[in-house]
């Protein structure tokens, strides 16, 4: 779908909101648990919102979350009709003796998407201690524990035994993934055009990357839960190999692309990505000639600040750069 036309949807509709505590999921009122089985929902459900006062005309575009329109408090929510839940979302639901990553992992083993189950934890349905999460917490949370259970599955499985090359452009964004067969090793870069979200009156691209090593990383990336996001849908079409690498993963985001959207858009671009039919090369000094020569941003921009090629690099490497 069209950005605009996404956007346009999304804008349309109309949010009704509510304060809770943190720990009111521990003895949800009735529409706390109302709001809870939207949330679960495997489908949309007809509702009934009635508010404190007229609906605003706010929008609220945000680097977390999906657009979100006009909204106003509400007085009171019905659900109007709902759907049954998979047994899968009901067992760790009413599990309070599972820990909310167990239940995380259980959710994705049973075919649970990361968007929803987010959602799930964001709500506070699962966990011993039931908890209200704030969106950016819960799906940062979620993409990095469905991420690293899959880690553990992957660094089982033999060596690619090429250099694979997979692109993709998508309204103002260029997504790029190398993977190079090696032991894990991950990073994620992003170039921002002037004019665009974080870089609005800039001169010149703005370049920052972020990476981990087999051993993976203590700390919450600079770059944000967009490292998360992209580390999961690369585990995702590694483990659908059957095959272990160090992966490079670079993202241009070109002049005009000015709307945060959310990291899921960046989640959804890798997998999109990773369906693709990838180009392949006997070594990455070859791949990273095709890059050069595909991407806008000059190369040694993302390479100056690039962990994972600082830790493959040598001289016989550099050799096929150039300047």
């Amino acid at each position: 779908m069209d950005l605009e036309e996404f956007l346009a949807m999304r804008l349309s509709l109309i949010r009704g909101y509510k304060v809770f505590k943190v720990y009111d999921a521990n003895n949800p009122t009735r529409e706390l648990e109302e709001i809870a089985i939207l949330s679960m929902s495997p489908s949309p459900l007809d509702v009934e919102m009635f508010f404190e006062k007229k609906p605003r005309g706010d929008v609220v575009l945000s680097e977390i979350s999906p657009p979100m329109g006009p909204s106003a408090p509400l007085r009171r929510i019905s659900i109007a009709s709902s759907k049954p839940l998979e047994r899968i979302v009901e067992k760790v639901y009413g599990d309070r003796d599972l820990r909310a990553s167990e239940a995380i992992a259980i959710l994705y083993r049973g075919g649970i998407d990361v968007h929803r189950i987010s959602r799930i934890l964001s709500i506070g349905a699962i966990g011993r201690k039931r908890k209200l999460v704030p969106t950016r917490w819960a799906i940062t949370a979620v993409d990095k524990i469905v991420s690293d259970a899959l880690l553990k599955r992957v660094k089982e499985y033999k060596l690619l035994d090429r250099v694979l090359l997979f692109r993709r452009y998508v309204d103002r964004n260029f997504f790029i993934s190398i993977m190079i067969p090696h032991t894990w090793a991950f990073e994620w870069g992003e170039a921002w055009y002037p004019g665009t979200t974080w870089n609005m009156w800039g001169f010149e691209p703005w370049v920052e990357v972020d990476y981990e090593g087999y051993h993976g990383r203590r700390d919450y990336p600079g770059i944000g839960g967009c490292y998360y996001a992209s580390r999961l849908a690369t585990l995702e079409a590694l483990s659908h190999m059957r095959r272990q690498a160090a992966v490079i993963t670079w993202r241009e985001i070109y002049e005009g692309f000015n709307l945060p959207v959310g990291v899921w858009y960046v989640r959804e671009n890798m997998r999109a990505m990773y369906r693709s039919k990838p180009e392949e090369f006997s070594d990455l000094g070859e791949a990273l000639k095709k890059v050069r020569a595909i991407m806008r941003t000059p190369i040694n921009m993302f390479l100056a600040r690039s962990g994972v090629y600082a830790l493959l690099s040598s001289k016989r490497l550099s050799s096929y750069i150039g300047g």
